[in-house]
């Protein structure tokens, strides 16, 4: 009998745009598709659940990609949903695979074959992975600068409690590119509620990617959280993503002109929630 496999011939977790891309940024979008393999049906959940944020993250993409084409950066992002596997979430982690969400219950990750979470790793998180980490390399190799820069959107009204956060500048223990961010933002007019490491930080296990492609490679990184209903329109996503550009070019000029100290070391963050 073959392994239990999860995705068609051809299909693949990751996708890449914009890959001869010149600027210094390489932009990830982890949680961009909602889309769910056809092997996995639809987890037992319905339509409202699987269009939520527990599915994905709504709008994240669409700023990735103005970003994209704003900072002529490479575009790297997971064409499936969060809820087949986080790819922010390393295997060891509970919330990497989740049996519930929130107020939401995913039966069809309750109690999952070892085949089928070998299958997860094997078939979306591991090409997730590797692959952005070829980027990466790749880049280094030419002897090119890399600044690591995430996106991701968050619910307003999480557990009934309502978010007054717009947006989020996250950091592990590498705060340089964040400290940076905020200090712009500091310095501009106030469009938006901007805070560091909120609605989540380091110690909810959300820097993941930070760690392991960011840190570990002594690149500049940082996690960017949007409120996810400033993202409802095309409009809004423009507006968010063109505050978000300035503020990250102005951040990283900071470091090309050499002003902030090196990269520290890793520190070791748990799991924690989904946004």
């Amino acid at each position: 009998m073959g392994k239990f496999s999860l995705l068609g011939a051809g299909d693949s977790a990751i996708a890449i745009e914009n890959k001869a891309a010149l600027g210094d940024i390489v932009v990830v979008c982890e949680h961009a598709s909602r889309l769910i393999p056809r092997a996995l049906g639809d987890l037992g959940l319905d339509t409202s659940a699987l269009s939520s944020h527990i599915a994905w993250d709504p709008g994240a993409l669409k700023v990735a990609g103005y970003l994209s084409t704003s900072l002529d950066a490479v575009l790297c992002y997971q064409r499936y949903s969060r809820l087949v596997y986080d790819c922010n979430r390393p295997p060891e982690a509970a919330s990497a695979i989740v049996g519930k969400s929130e107020i939401y219950d995913v039966p069809g990750n309750q109690n999952i074959s070892e085949a089928d979470r070998q299958a997860r790793i094997r078939e979306i998180y591991l090409p997730f992975r590797d692959g952005l980490s070829e980027i990466l390399s790749a880049r280094k190799t030419e002897g090119r600068a890399t600044i690591l820069v995430t996106i991701h959107s968050f619910t307003p009204i999480y557990f009934g409690r309502r978010r007054e956060v717009e947006i989020g500048v996250l950091h592990d223990s590498d705060s340089r590119l964040a400290d940076a961010i905020l200090a712009e933002a500091e310095g501009t007019d106030q469009n938006y509620v901007v805070m560091r490491n909120q609605p989540y930080g380091p110690a909810d296990g959300v820097t993941h990617t930070l760690i392991e492609q960011g840190i570990a490679n002594g690149i500049p990184n940082v996690m960017i959280e949007v409120r996810n209903d400033l993202l409802a329109r095309a409009d809004g996503q423009a507006a968010v993503a063109a505050y978000l550009a300035t503020l990250i070019q102005r951040g990283v000029s900071e470091i090309q002109r050499g002003k902030l100290p090196a990269a520290p070391t890793s520190i070791d963050t748990p799991a924690g929630p989904q946004s």
